[in-house]
């Protein structure tokens, strides 16, 4: 489920396992096909005033190269590898969707 307003400033909501799990994100920067730029804004644990950030560059043979960020950690105790686990999950499941494949259960929801 993705409520999506691509506007600057705009609130957007990402929603798995049919709802249980609800991620909202400010979206403070929008350069389309550059720059995005997010801070966390719901409140489960180690998110909230995150900042979430992905550049795109376009390399010297047409490919698109990704460069992502989750900053803003007090430490990388706690939550810290349960969220960069489910980031290296993510970003797999992108991958699949841009090169057309079907994503895996992670996007259902």
């Amino acid at each position: 489920m993705l409520k999506l307003n691509l506007k600057l400033g705009s609130i957007a909501e990402f929603g798995f396992y049919n709802r249980k799990a609800i991620f909202q994100i400010h979206i403070d920067q929008l350069e389309p096909g550059k720059l995005v730029v997010w801070t966390a804004q719901h409140v489960m644990p180690g998110w909230k005033g995150k900042k979430i950030r992905f550049d795109l560059n376009v390399n010297e043979n047409g490919v698109t190269i990704e460069n992502f960020n989750h900053s803003g950690w007090e430490s990388m105790e706690g939550p810290y590898a349960m969220i960069n686990t489910t980031w290296g999950s993510l970003m797999y499941i992108l991958k699949q969707y841009v090169e057309g494949k079907k994503p895996g259960v992670w996007h259902q929801g």
